[in-house]
C-alpha cells in the first residue's frame, strides 16, 4: 500500500486537499499521512526565560493543533474509509513535509494552494511553492 502525505491546517483550502487526497486513496488503495506544521525554528533568539518555558508552550501547541486541525481532517478520512495516521511536528512546513515524506517513503504530498496563515501569495501559498520546487516526490496542489 503507497502512503501520501497530506499537508493540513485550518484552511478551506486544506479541507479539499483533504477530501481530494480520501478520493484519490479510495480508487489507488493508499494510506493517508494527514501532518500539521506549526512553524518554528530553532535559531530564534529567546531570553533565558522563555527558553524555560518553551517545552511547556510546544506541549500545548502539539494539543491544540491536533483537537482543532487533525481532528476534523481525520474524520474526514474516517467517513471515506482511508486508512490515516495523524502527526503534528515544530518546523518549516516545506522542508518538514518533505522530510516526512521521506521517512514514510510516501509516493505523493498533497497541500491546498494557500493555508491559514496571514500573508497570501497571488498564485499559490509560499509552502505549496516551495514544495513544488524542492519536494523529492510529485506534490499535487488543490485549488
Amino acid at each position: 500500500m503507497d502512503t501520501v502525505v497530506v499537508g493540513v491546517d485550518n484552511s478551506d483550502a486544506s479541507t479539499r486537499a483533504v477530501e481530494f487526497a480520501v478520493d484519490r486513496a479510495q480508487r489507488n488503495s493508499w494510506k493517508v499521512v494527514l501532518v500539521h506544521v506549526i512553524p518554528w525554528t530553532p535559531y530564534s533568539f529567546q531570553t533565558p526565560t522563555e527558553n524555560e518555558h518553551r517545552h511547556r508552550e510546544k506541549e500545548r501547541e502539539v494539543a491544540a493543533a491536533t483537537e482543532q486541525v487533525l481532528v476534523p481532517m481525520a474524520e474526514i478520512a474516517e467517513r471515506g474509509g482511508v486508512p490515516h495516521t495523524e502527526m503534528v511536528r515544530h518546523g518549516k512546513p516545506s522542508e518538514t513535509l518533505s522530510d516526512i515524506a521521506g521517512d514514510t517513503k510516501a509516493v505523493h504530498i498533497i497541500v491546498g494552494r494557500t493555508g491559514d496563515s496571514g500573508l497570501r501569495e497571488a498564485v499559490f501559498g509560499s509552502v505549496a511553492s516551495r514544495l513544488v520546487q524542492h519536494a523529492h516526490v510529485p506534490v499535487t496542489v488543490v485549488p
